[in-house]
């Protein structure tokens, strides 16, 4: 029972660092106590986007008039949506099992936990313990949500994404709680079938607080339009959840006024937290910092042959930061010598409606840092493939360095940006200039043309604004 490497954790960084070990020649195991894949294969990134297609094809039907195309008055059946959203989440789900018995990777099913001497205990569903004896080890037991003290999340009137995903009845008016990317996307969806949906967040900015001004300024008209309510700037204080009816009372933190809030369901979106309790850390003496591992470039614990990657460590908790972590940690398990991940250009994507893209420098953060930019903007109204579309919401904006050239970041709202990003990634990585992207011929019609005018913008070369 022994093995080159184990994982204890079959997310997008567990599975993907199991594949590429096996790849190299390594003797692999990955433990997992639910489903292959992880949060993101079946409760986060694969469902929630099913339930979001499904939103956006009800939006499409709707709309049909629009395109010359008449039809009946369409409904929206809840229930088929949920089940088809976790059709699609078991159906990847078996496609892992695929892939590790495709490379020989042995599943062993249970609950993991590190045990001194390059060990890990497995427990399975009967509570029956195996130890098994490995040279690495790869921590990569992700995340859950983050539960306020204000806001226990119960599963049934005040819940999480998990729950948000499998509502036995959809609610006539759910508050949510956290405007980032969980936030949006599931006020879009239950906005978009007829729930009616209010947001609450924290921050000053709004919508997507992370994301650069004018995207958050962009959204948040839109989904005013939309008729989603969006309490920026506001704590929720409580919820009274006495009775079939909940009251949220909420608190504008710069006036303080207070607001009650009545509806059917809570969700909390306001973060995640580690699944780093309980499995050992502390027994081996692995350094942390509430729940966060300390990790290296090559994402090497302080204790020899311990390693950790995704949500449990200090990096952006998105699936694929989880699975290029895991990459460059297995070759440098086998020698390599891999170049450390550039943190400063991770795409984030938000899948909402409009989408939203982003990756490096935010205006502010840019000028902040002490860059004099050179920023453009082009707006989908001006696309030709847009119109043709019926998707002329949103913008492409751009942040150039005006000493250098260097591509500081981009910023996107509007339909598809999130398959458009990768474009901007790809240049930075090159370290490719705006001229250069100026003169990179894109096809017309496409939305992508809107990343070649942006940047004409910014250097007051723009054709068609």
């Amino acid at each position: 029972m022994a093995y080159d490497l184990i994982v204890v954790g079959s997310g997008p960084g567990g599975y993907v660092a199991a594949i590429r070990a096996a790849q190299l020649g390594m003797k692999v195991a990955v433990v997992e106590r639910e489903s292959l894949g992880g949060i993101c294969l079946n409760w986060g990134c694969i469902p929630t986007k099913a339930l979001l297609k499904s939103a956006q094809v009800f939006e499409y039907i709707q709309h049909a008039g629009d395109y010359g195309i008449e039809v009946a008055e369409p409904t929206a059946d809840f229930g088929k949506m949920i089940t088809r959203s976790r059709g699609v989440a078991d159906g990847m789900s078996k496609g892992i099992n695929f892939l590790f018995r495709k490379n020989k990777i042995e599943v062993l099913s249970g609950t993991g936990k590190l045990i001194r001497g390059k060990k890990v205990e497995v427990t399975d569903e009967n509570g029956k313990a195996t130890t098994y004896d490995a040279e690495n080890i790869i921590v990569a037991v992700g995340s859950r949500a983050r539960q306020l003290p204000n806001l226990p999340i119960d599963g049934k009137k005040i819940i999480g994404y998990r729950e948000a995903m499998t509502l036995p009845t959809q609610p006539k008016r759910m508050v949510v709680v956290g405007a980032g990317a969980i936030g949006v996307e599931f006020a879009y969806f239950y906005s978009s079938i007829g729930t009616e949906v209010t947001i609450v967040e924290f921050l000053e900015q709004g919508l997507v607080p992370r994301e650069d001004a004018d995207i958050s300024k962009e959204l948040t008209k839109i989904y005013k339009k939309k008729g989603i309510k969006t309490l920026a700037n506001t704590s929720v204080e409580k919820v009274d959840t006495g009775s079939d009816v909940l009251k949220v009372t909420t608190k504008n933190r710069k006036t303080g006024k207070e607001e009650i809030i009545e509806c059917d369901v809570v969700l909390s979106a306001a973060g995640i937290s580690p699944n780093t309790e309980n499995i050992g850390l502390e027994d081996l003496g692995i350094e942390t910092d509430r729940g966060i591992i300390h990790v290296d470039e090559l994402y090497r614990t302080n204790v020899p042959g311990i390693f950790a990657i995704g949500d449990v460590t200090s990096g952006p908790a998105l699936a694929h930061v989880a699975s290029a972590e895991g990459i460059i940690c297995v070759e440098g398990i086998a020698g390599m010598n891999p170049a450390p991940l550039d943190y400063g250009n991770i795409p984030g994507c938000t899948y909402c409606s409009p989408e939203v893209a982003s990756v490096g420098f935010t205006e502010a953060a840019a000028k902040e840092a002490g860059y004099e930019v050179k920023v453009g903007k082009f707006p989908f109204s001006a696309s030709g493939k847009a119109s043709a579309a019926g998707a002329k919401e949103g913008f492409v904006k751009v942040i150039f360095d005006a000493k250098y050239g260097e591509w500081l970041g981009a910023h996107m709202i509007g339909a598809n940006v999130t398959e458009m990003i990768a474009e901007v990634v790809a240049s930075r990585k090159l370290e490719t200039t705006g001229h250069e992207i100026i003169k990179t011929v894109h096809p017309h019609p496409t939305m992508s043309e809107a990343v070649m005018e942006a940047t004409a913008a910014a250097y007051d070369e723009v054709i068609h604004l």
